[in-house]
């Protein structure tokens, strides 16, 4: 799989999470896909998501839902 098509997998995963409601869930579904991939596992905005979410900046599913469908 490309790193196209896998952050593209990755991203629809953790969509579908998010469209429960579950904005953590999404997060760790989202964080665990990326790491199955040797040019996404490294990307920088994985860290910065997570301090964004434990400094409460992604306070609900649907911030999370923009900061991974944004996601490059």
């Amino acid at each position: 799989m490309t790193r196209t098509e896998h952050l593209q997998w990755s991203k629809e995963r953790a969509v579908e999470i998010s469209d429960t409601g579950d904005a953590m869930g999404a997060w760790t579904s989202f964080m665990s896909d990326m790491s199955k991939h040797s040019e996404t596992r490294d990307h920088v905005a994985l860290e910065i998501g997570t301090m964004q979410i434990f400094g409460g900046l992604l306070l609900n599913a649907g911030d999370v839902r923009r900061f991974i469908e944004d996601f490059n």
